[in-house]
């Protein structure tokens, strides 16, 4: 009997050893405790960034009006020049079938103006002696004189055929000058090499890209989900890569009508006038970004978009509040409009409300 009251008590001092360390072990796990959050009133804006370049609101180019060789060169890029500063000059190569047609009018004009002269001086003689009309003298006269007059072109087209100018001519055409005031942008000709003239049915040689840089414009791209939410007029803010640590106001000024399809999107080009300031010196073509505020609201509730989760079947937006008793629960909500940070809560919180932070990261102990 006492071996089994022994095998007994030893029973029990064995379960209540169990029954401790199984306590202390289920106890010892630490309780994971989740921070929270409660939703704020805050401004939000919804931006897009557009990247392009910076680039002058107006270049010239500088065209010769008449074909030759460029003889000499009177600027640099990146010179400024005004209205009228002369910038290269031409050495006129003519055209030998022009050249030779040039001088048989000039032969021909010759040629009829001695026999106007020698007609005008039979019909004065005439006229003198009163045997024509004053009607016949004033004719012969009339021809004579334009007889005259057509030798003085013929010879004027020559010379401008072989000089580039009429020896009367105040500005030679040979003389290539700047039509605007600015900054050189560009010379994609040097000296020696051959130009072609503008006119109707050529574009002619570029001697010179002159533009002001004090006028410039942000030139880029938007995708077409975003373009129906641009207006003529909104602020831009435009920052670039050059310049760091500045940014540019500016202004929405243009929207083109068309897009063009790249890489499977389609694309629409946006422009706007930039604000500059004396401070520092933008040179065209400077790769920029512009910021643009699609759409904001003011005071409205708020949370940070960390605090969100969405259902695996209906990918609607949940988040869990801490209800009385210090437990979690689900709370569907409806969404507004977001900054890429905090979005706004349309319906189904409170400003009380205490949202679980639920991803909130272990640290991860060693030999587990």
């Amino acid at each position: 009997m006492k071996i089994l009251k022994y095998i007994a008590i030893g029973l029990l001092i064995f379960g209540a050893v169990f029954a401790t360390l199984y306590f202390i072990k289920t106890n010892s796990k630490p309780l994971v405790e989740y921070k929270t959050q409660s939703p704020k009133t805050q401004n939000i804006e919804k931006k897009t960034v557009v990247t392009g370049t910076v680039i002058p609101k107006d270049e010239v180019e500088i065209k010769p009006q008449i074909s030759g060789i460029i003889e000499k060169l009177f600027v640099e890029e990146g010179d400024l020049v005004t209205n009228s500063d002369l910038l290269a000059k031409v050495k006129v190569v003519p055209n030998e079938q022009s050249l030779n047609t040039a001088k048989g009018r000039l032969s021909n004009t010759l040629i009829l103006l001695k026999n106007a002269e020698v007609e005008f001086k039979r019909n004065q003689s005439l006229f003198d002696k009163e045997i024509i009309s004053q009607q016949q003298f004033d004719n012969a006269k009339l021809s004579f004189d334009q007889a005259k007059q057509n030798v003085i072109n013929a010879r004027s087209d020559l010379q401008i055929i072989k000089l580039g100018s009429s020896g009367g001519s105040s500005i030679a055409n040979t003389n290539i000058r700047a039509t605007v005031a600015g900054t050189i942008l560009e010379i994609p000709v040097k000296e020696g090499d051959q130009v072609i003239e503008s006119n109707t049915f050529n574009a002619g040689t570029t001697i010179a890209t002159i533009a002001d840089l004090n006028k410039m414009i942000f030139e880029g791209k938007v995708d077409e989900a975003e373009v129906a939410k641009l207006i003529i007029g909104m602020p831009l803010k435009v920052s670039l890569a050059a310049i760091q640590d500045k940014e540019f106001n500016a202004e929405l000024k243009f929207i083109a009508p068309k897009g063009n399809e790249e890489q499977g999107t389609v694309q629409f080009i946006i422009e706007g006038d930039v604000h500059l300031d004396n401070s520092v010196f933008i040179r065209a073509g400077y790769s920029a970004n512009a910021s643009l505020v699609l759409e904001k609201k003011d005071s409205v509730m708020a949370i940070s978009e960390a605090l969100l989760q969405f259902d695996k079947i209906t990918n609607e937006p949940y988040v869990e509040v801490k209800n009385a008793k210090g437990k979690f629960e689900r709370k569907d909500i409806d969404l507004g409009i977001s900054d890429g940070i905090n979005v706004e809560v349309v319906k189904g919180l409170s400003m009380e409300d205490q949202i679980k932070v639920w991803n909130k990261t272990e640290p991860i102990k060693i030999g587990e």
